[in-house]
Order: C-alpha cells, then sequence, then structure tokens
C-alpha cells in the first residue's frame, strides 16, 4: 500500500540509525525513560541512551519527533544512532522525544503548529502555565535534561531531519543557555511556499494524499503505536490513480470522509495568509541564540527549499557568525546513511555522506558541545554535481554569482542574446492529458525524479524544448535560479512548471544523450504579483509570470548542453490546474476546462531563464 510505504519511509529518515553495532545496544548504553512535564502540565516520553563506559560528563544530542521515539520500555532498545562514529567514540548521550499528541507523549498534536508571537518577538521564553509551542517543548525539555540525566556536562544539541528538522529549528528559538547548537536538516520550513505540499503555492498532490492519508489521522490518546490510516488502492499506476480521483473537492468526499483535520485547514486557506505565514519558520529566525548547521540536498524531493531559505533567513537579519549552510547532491536524508557516492546512474566520485558526516557534522557539534565554540569553516559548503566536487564559500548565494540570461527563442534555441522581434510558440493544456512527470508506469512518487532524464517529455505537444548549442567552455552556475514567462492564455489561472536540464553529449562514455534535471518547478499564475492576494489572469492581454527556482550548484560541462523546458502540468506530483481562477481545493471535475497558452520572447516580451553564473 502506497500510504505505508511513504509513510514508513519518512519515519525512518526522522530516525535514521547507523547498522548493528557488533555489540548488543544492552552492553553499550543505559537507557532511561523520562516523561517530562512541560509548563502547561502535558508530559512528554523522552528515552535517553547514557554511554555505560561513561565515567566523566558528556553532551546530549536531543531529537524531537512526530515519527516515535521507539521502541518503548526500558529493556527495548534502538540498534543505533545515526551520525558518524566519532559520536559514539566520544559518547555523546543520545535523546529522542515524541512531541506532544504523537504515540507515547500527552497533550495535542498540531501540524506545524504556529509560533506564539512571544517566541519571535522576544526569543526568549519566560515560562507560562498555558501558552505552549514548539519553542516552549524545547526549552522545558532542555531544562530538565541537564537537571535529571545523568553525566550530562550541562550543554545540549538539537537535530533532525524533515518534520525533526523543522522542530529542531524551532527548538533553536527556545532560548535556554543549554541549548547552545541546532542542526536542522531538511526543515520544514514553509509548507505552502517550498517545502513538502505547496511549491509556489501550488498544491504537490501525491506527496500530501501518500503521507496525509496516514500521518493526518489523529491520535486520540497516548500509546506506542498511531491509529491505522487511510487505504490508497494504487493498484499500480499513480497517473491513472489520481486521475480517475478527479478535482481535489473529491478527495474529501471519496477519500478523507472527516479523517483527516489538515486536510479541512488546506481547503479554508489556500492562499499565504496568517495561517501560514504563522508557520513559517524563516520569518521567525531572528537574534537566534545557538549556533545553526543547516542541511539539505540540492535533490531532495521533500525539503530542498527549507534549508537554504532558513539560512539565508538568518543572514538577513545580520550576518550572523554561528550560522552555516551545507547542501550535497542528495535525496531526502541521504546525508545521514550510508556512503553516498552515487543516486540513480550518476556517480559523484567520492563518498559525500561519509564526508559530510565526519568532516563537517561531528565537528561541528563538537566544537560547541565539547569544545571551545570555535568552528571555523567557511559559510556554505556546497556539492557541485555537473564538477562532482565540493565547493566553499564565504556566503550562500556567492558573493560571485552574477545573474546571467538565457533567453527563449522560437526556433527553439536557448541563447544569451535576446532576439529584436517577438514572437512566441503555443499549446493547448489539457487537464485531461496531463504531463507525467517522470516517465514510465509509477506507483509511488519517486526520489530519482529530482535528477531523472527528461527526454520522455520531448515531443509532446504540451511541452516546449530550448537548448543551448554544444557549450565551448565549462558553464558553472552556483545560487540563483529565475524564471520570467510572457504569457497569454485562454482562461484565467494556469500553473507553468519550468525545468533546468543538463543534457549529456552522445559520445559521454557513462550516460551518453542523457538529458538530467538539474531544477525544476512548477509557479501557479495566479500567484504571480502575491502569494497572500491572488489575481486572475486576464485573456486579453500579455501577462508576465516570474517565479525563483530553489538554487543549484552546477556546473554544466564543455560540449553539453543546457535545455529548458516549459509545460503547464506536472502530474500526479502537482495537482491540476483547472485552468481558471477559484479556490482549487473546491475544483469539481466539471470545473476543469483545456487551456491555449502561448508564451511569448524577444522584444518587449522576452521569456527567459536567468542562472547564477560565477565564471
Amino acid at each position: 500500500m502506497l500510504r505505508a510505504r511513504i509513510f514508513v519511509a519518512l519515519a525512518a529518515l526522522a530516525t535514521l540509525a547507523v547498522p548493528v553495532a557488533a555489540q548488543n545496544p544492552q552492553d553499550q548504553y543505559q537507557k532511561y525513560e523520562y516523561m517530562i512535564p512541560m509548563r502547561d502540565g502535558a508530559k512528554l516520553y523522552t528515552a535517553v541512551y547514557v554511554p555505560k563506559s561513561l565515567t566523566g560528563q558528556s553532551p546530549i544530542l536531543l531529537e524531537r519527533t512526530p515519527y516515535s521515539a521507539g521502541p518503548y520500555g526500558p529493556t527495548a532498545y534502538r540498534g543505533g544512532h545515526r551520525g558518524s562514529q566519532k559520536f559514539k567514540d566520544a559518547q555523546y548521550i543520545f535523546a529522542y522525544q515524541d512531541v506532544r499528541g504523537h504515540y507515547m507523549s500527552e497533550g495535542t498534536f498540531v501540524d506545524v503548529r504556529p509560533q506564539l508571537s512571544q517566541t519571535f518577538q522576544h526569543n526568549g521564553i519566560e515560562p507560562n502555565p498555558h501558552d505552549i509551542d514548539e519553542s516552549t517543548d524545547t526549552y522545558d525539555t532542555v531544562d530538565y535534561l541537564i537537571k535529571n540525566v545523568p553525566h550530562t556536562n550541562g550543554r545540549v544539541g538539537i537535530w533532525g531531519i524533515s518534520y525533526p528538522g523543522g522542530y529542531a529549528a524551532l527548538g533553536a528559538l527556545c532560548g535556554h543557555p543549554a541549548l547552545v547548537a541546532a542542526s536542522p536538516q531538511a526543515p520544514t520550513a514553509d509548507w505552502f511556499l517550498g517545502d513538502d505540499f505547496h511549491h509556489n503555492g501550488a498544491f504537490m498532490l501525491q506527496d500530501f494524499i501518500s503521507f496525509y492519508s496516514g500521518f493526518g489521522v489523529v491520535q486520540d490518546k497516548p500509546g506506542p503505536t498511531r491509529p491505522p490510516g487511510i487505504p490508497i488502492n494504487i493498484n499500480g499506476d499513480a497517473y491513472k490513480y489520481f486521475l480517475d480521483l478527479g478535482g481535489l473537492a473529491n478527495v474529501e468526499t471519496k477519500l478523507y470522509k472527516g479523517q483527516i483535520p489538515f486536510w479541512q485547514d488546506g481547503i479554508r486557506n489556500d492562499t499565504y495568509n496568517d495561517f501560514w505565514q504563522a508557520r513559517s519558520i524563516p520569518s521567525h529566525l531572528i537574534n537566534v541564540k545557538p549556533a545553526c548547521l543547516w542541511v539539505g540536498g540540492f535533490y531532495d524531493a521533500e525539503d530542498c527549499y527549507g534549508p537554504m531559505a532558513c539560512y539565508k533567513a538568518m543572514e538577513l537579519t545580520g550576518r550572523q557568525p554561528n550560522n552555516w549552510l551545507v547542501m550535497g547532491p542528495w535525496y531526502h536524508g541521504m546525508w545521514a546513511s550510508g556512503a553516498g557516492q552515487k543516486f540513480h546512474v550518476h556517480d559523484w566520485g567520492s563518498n559525500t555522506s561519509t564526508y559530510f558526516q565526519d568532516e563537517i557534522e561531528f565537528p561541528f557539534f563538537d566544537a560547541f558541545l565539547r569544545g571551545d565554540r570555535k568552528y571555523s569553516r567557511p559559510k556554505a559548503t556546497v556539492f557541485d554535481s555537473g564538477a562532482k566536487v565540493w565547493k566553499t564559500f564565504d556566503t550562500w548565494p556567492p558573493t560571485q554569482s552574477k545573474l546571467a540570461n538565457l533567453y527563449l527563442d522560437p526556433a527553439g534555441k536557448l541563447t544569451e542574446t535576446k532576439r529584436s522581434q517577438i514572437g512566441k510558440l503555443s499549446y493547448v493544456s489539457d487537464p485531461a492529458n496531463p504531463v507525467p512527470y517522470q516517465g514510465g508506469t509509477l506507483t509511488r512518487r519517486t526520489r530519482e525524479y529530482m535528477l531523472d532524464d527528461q527526454k520522455f517529455a520531448i515531443g509532446r505537444p504540451d511541452v516546449l524544448t530550448f537548448t543551448t548549442d554544444a557549450l565551448t567552455a565549462d558553464y558553472a552556475v552556483a545560487g540563483n535560479v529565475q524564471a520570467e514567462i510572457f504569457t497569454q492564455i485562454s482562461g484565467t489561472d494556469c500553473d507553468f512548471v519550468v525545468k533546468v536540464i543538463d543534457v549529456f553529449p552522445a559520445n559521454d562514455p557513462v550516460n551518453p544523450n542523457f538529458h538530467m534535471l538539474v531544477r525544476g518547478e512548477v509557479m501557479r499564475s495566479k500567484f504571480r504579483n502575491s502569494f497572500s492576494n491572488p489575481q486572475p489572469m486576464d485573456p486579453d492581454r500579455i501577462e508576465r509570470v516570474p517565479f525563483s527556482l530553489p538554487d543549484i550548484c552546477h556546473t554544466f560541462k564543455k560540449g553539453h548542453r543546457i535545455e529548458v523546458q516549459v509545460q503547464s502540468s506536472w502530474f500526479p506530483l502537482v495537482d491540476r490546474n483547472p485552468g481558471k481562477f477559484m479556490n482549487i481545493f473546491t475544483a469539481t471535475d466539471a470545473d476543469f476546462q483545456k487551456c491555449n497558452i502561448a508564451v511569448f520572447m524577444g522584444g518587449d516580451s522576452p521569456s527567459r531563464i536567468r542562472l547564477g553564473k560565477t565564471d
């Protein structure tokens, strides 16, 4: 069952463990279980593993998770703890906590719980018996741990991947003096602008349905297991399943039937309003006290947006010295397991994950949790997925990165020079025949689609393809990717999907004629001027639709070509746009209509891509 597989996979990422050591975990660690009281009276289950050989004092690494801090019971031990072996050799203490309302913890679970105003305005939390958020829960947890866990040195670090990465980011706001280091990894930073379930306001259909059909079911009381999810019978073909499901109004009537409260939240909040803004982590990152190491993958299908957005937000508040970013050639959580040398058909030439764990992550925590709190490293460490090397910069995006134009041309060319006369290409976007996000028949949303071959889309009448000539020199990009589409459509809304592609030469010894997706992103055109105040498209005039794609670090090698594809659907990754200005969550099957789309190029309507070129 798709829901079960996706949910288990995401839960596993949140608690990635190293392979079981030769020794029995019970021989290595003493496990302590606590029900830690929060300021409002709720008690949160927390499991702590203290090395049995520890005679002095050691720091605590804390993870707060909605995916289970188990196994539960004093004799049930985790098989191992994630991260470099250096953490184990240094006798770190590991702590895991069920967030309120999930598994063994009391209280009410709230999806991406909004921050209290006092938290982000003052960034220091005074005890309050009634008001709570994830920062107050972190404060109370840290305070309890340093006072009750044996052998602690009084310093705590917090980390986590995905949802736990979001909790780590919010925990960094708690203001407790013992919390001195945080590594939010693939944090759930903003669920409307770019992470998980919306990208630029467009709804990420398959991921939401697959994940929330299990995760979104309410747990009524504490316990070691979660209630069963809602079955999804894909039957081997997700494209057909979601097409047959129809308009998003059918999700409630055919599938959820009142069992997923967060779905109702989405229906009521289809713009970037107070509901989503209160849940946006980057806007809260003001005067952060702990040192922060933001970590993500350039090919993370879930949370590529979050780590870069959070790092940038902290930098904007005053170039905070203890703020670092790492972006590798990874899928979601790949940096925490395995060697990290290969992903899909791509060999990165080195063990990227091992390097991160041993040479970046461990030294970061050790400097602040056991050392003199001096961590000497460039602000940004990123992997160039074309040159296949690590690069370091004094900030991100790099100061030497300058936006370079690549203009779309009606002849199918991608050129550095804008044509003087206006031209156009047109296509029909048919909601009954949307463009798939990946070739082949698929059951689940794959992680490989983020860098897969895009030849499958070439030749479709509803996909425009533009390509440079073979490059005569390397074309290095590090930083921003921006799209600017000038268009006229027959309806009042549509989506634009822009893909930036590296075309390998036909004589490449490993991947001949491979059209590697380097970055793709969707934009819902009604949000072209504001995510908070959408506006319908005017069928009687040419409209400008600008948007940002997540940053990249990629060198297009000499002899390769740069390719751009433009289309208006990406299914079932993204929900279908009905072609009319409306709350798409309420769209019925009758609302969907074909949309005639013209993309203009040259003259005063120069559709283009802008890449942060560094050479």
